[in-house]
């Protein structure tokens, strides 16, 4: 298993490395080195270094990643790889390829950067991008998983994949022991954003909405959790972050670790994204049973059906994001039905263990354990 970053492993594939080795894999994983490696380690993973520079677009220096990737395949040998994130799934399928290899999963997780941005100066990469996607998965040796049927169609639409090898799983899964309901805290309302610092993830419509509710004289409090990915050019500074925080717009926390805690004391979640495959916070809100606002975009509306267990918003509308945050803040009868429902859906449909099954089931069309 091959991502872009060790705490993607860590947090979103960790249930199905776990499965996969229960199911007689001997499963390694494959990452830049960051703080989550450790992690890895702890739960008895054989990891491997593999360096990769997220921002690059240096032929010479993209080519070389390439290299690295094949080096390391043909010196483990693989039976099967599974890709996540943009450039392990094309430069990883193209190093697979070219090692010979049969089996090959690739899951994408979302459009990303290049894909939401497909104007202005970066009007290139998405063209230069789905040219790598359309060499890179045209083989009979690749299977290509897909979050929601949006990304799916678009993908067949364009011509990068073929019908007859792709599969939708929605989502990575979340564990709905560790994500379950606990009371609202009484101490203050507050909605909830958990993820990256994202100008992507719509933050900055986020902080208009709360400039909207503190002009309101609304009681209640916007709190964002996570960290600026630097990695990505739609990282918000900090600086950025705090000026809001200062403005009284918004509180920002940083990273937790203790996100169950951190969602009990949430009266509902908030996801204004611009583009997602589908969110793992909205599946983690969903399994703690609170309210979710989103926009109304794939990945989101997968998980929040609108008016049952959230509300969906338009894309950029600052004044309906405030709307609903202030009406699910007036009406705690309200949240606690969305929450219920949004808990039954995680349960029904996005469990962690269903989604492991569902992988494992492309995995053994592919090749099976010994």
């Amino acid at each position: 298993m091959f991502a872009n970053t060790g705490w993607y492993l860590y947090n979103h594939r960790l249930s199905l490395a776990k499965a996969a080795r229960e199911a007689g894999y001997e499963v390694v994983l494959v990452s830049p080195f960051d703080r989550y490696v450790e992690r890895l380690r702890k739960a008895g993973f054989e990891w491997h270094a593999l360096e990769l520079d997220r921002r690059g677009v240096n032929p010479l220096r993209e080519g070389l990643a390439i290299i690295r990737i094949w080096r390391l395949y043909r010196r483990l040998r693989p039976d099967l790889v599974h890709h996540f994130t943009i450039k392990p799934v094309i430069y990883g399928t193209i190093a697979a390829r070219l090692a010979g290899m049969t089996g090959i999963v690739n899951a994408i997780t979302g459009l990303g950067y290049v894909f939401i941005h497909e104007d202005g100066t970066t009007s290139l990469l998405p063209r230069i991008a789905q040219m790598l996607y359309r060499h890179a998965l045209a083989s009979d040796t690749v299977h290509v998983i897909f979050q929601n049927p949006a990304d799916r169609a678009l993908f067949l639409q364009r011509g990068l994949v073929d019908e007859e090898r792709v599969s939708l799983i929605r989502g990575s899964g979340v564990d709905v022991t560790r994500f379950r309901p606990l009371p609202e805290s009484t101490d203050r309302s507050m909605a909830l954003y958990v993820g990256r610092m994202l100008w992507d993830k719509g933050l900055g419509d986020l902080a208009e909405a709360g400039r909207l509710l503190k002009q309101r004289g609304v009681p209640g409090t916007i709190v964002l959790v996570g960290e600026p990915d630097e990695g990505n050019p739609a990282s918000i500074p900090a600086e950025t972050l705090r000026e809001w925080e200062e403005a009284g717009v918004l509180e920002w926390w940083g990273r937790r670790e203790d996100m169950p805690a951190v969602y009990a004391a949430s009266s509902m979640v908030v996801l204004p994204s611009h583009s997602e495959g589908l969110p793992r916070t909205l599946l983690e809100a969903a399994a703690c049973g609170r309210a979710m606002v989103a926009t109304d975009i794939p990945g989101c509306r997968e998980v929040v059906d609108h008016d049952v267990n959230g509300f969906l918003v338009p894309v950029g509308d600052a004044d309906a994001i405030a709307h609903a945050i202030e009406r699910l803040f007036a009406d705690s009868s309200l949240r606690t039905r969305m929450g219920a429902a949004a808990r039954n859906k995680a349960i029904n449909a996005f469990a962690d263990t269903r989604v492991a099954a569902e992988t494992l089931v492309v995995y053994r069309s592919l090749v099976d354990p010994e």
